[in-house]
């Protein structure tokens, strides 16, 4: 073999635009791939769904963006229920157990899951966590998902309902943005009422916004800090724990 018919083949391998260089059709193979990448976490969910059930516990994902309030929300929750309802929660974050420890001052059991780098809650992090509580004694089960208005969306960790919170210093228009979240939640809980007269915050346009990306959405007004504030977000959780 001459070195002038290699070198002639080597010319055609390196030039991508030739007609030499382009694989023919039938050695072509296509190969489908149809898995769902969540079905590892759906598996868990539903191991954890079965497990709710049959202790009778009324499960909620609370999920917003960073400094929406869902802590000090579910404190002042905490604090008002107690001696009448038995709760317990998850708290997830990438670090630090600062929020742990202000749900651990109420006296209510609770668990905390860093998550390092990743920016959500799973099923499977639920499922560990729920090892270490006690669920017999427990009637409702707040997780605080990790603060991010997209990953958490996206899995299924078996609770009963997902709750988007959002406070009124966010902009009317978060719902439109991040839709997904706000069109998979039964429940839309507004936060930091008591600051609206120092915004420019439309209620009525946050309200359509939310409406128009899911139209049966519950949308409940709160304010942590105003007597009455908590009154209908109370009122929920008691209706929901009577039902289930």
């Amino acid at each position: 073999m001459s070195s002038e018919g290699e070198c002639e083949r080597g010319q055609r391998r390196k030039n991508p635009s030739g007609p030499e260089s382009l694989p023919k059709q039938e050695d072509i193979r296509v190969i489908v791939l149809e898995q769902n990448i969540l079905e590892q976490n759906e598996w868990y969910a539903q191991q954890n769904r079965a497990l709710f059930r049959s202790r009778g516990i009324h499960t909620l994902n609370l999920m917003s963006s960073p400094g929406s309030g869902k802590t000090t929300l579910l404190v002042e929750t905490l604090q008002r229920l107690k001696g009448e309802l038995c709760c317990a929660v998850i708290e997830g974050d990438q670090q630090t157990s600062n929020d742990a420890l202000r749900i651990a001052a109420t006296q209510v059991p609770v668990v905390q899951i860093n998550t390092r780098q990743s920016c959500h809650l799973d099923a499977y992090h639920v499922q560990r966590a729920l090892e270490a509580l006690p669920l017999d004694a427990v009637q409702l089960l707040f997780i605080e998902n990790v603060g991010n208005l997209i990953c958490p969306a996206n899995f299924d960790l078996g609770e009963n309902e997902k709750v988007a919170l959002m406070s009124v210093t966010e902009g009317e228009d978060k719902p439109l943005k991040y839709p997904l979240l706000f069109h998979l939640a039964d429940v839309l809980v507004l936060t930091k009422l008591d600051l609206l007269p120092y915004l420019r915050f439309d209620l009525q346009l946050c309200r359509q916004n939310a409406l128009q990306v899911h139209r049966g959405v519950q949308i409940i007004e709160t304010s942590a800090y105003t007597p009455d504030g908590m009154h209908d977000w109370l009122a929920y959780l008691r209706e929901k724990v009577r039902a289930h």
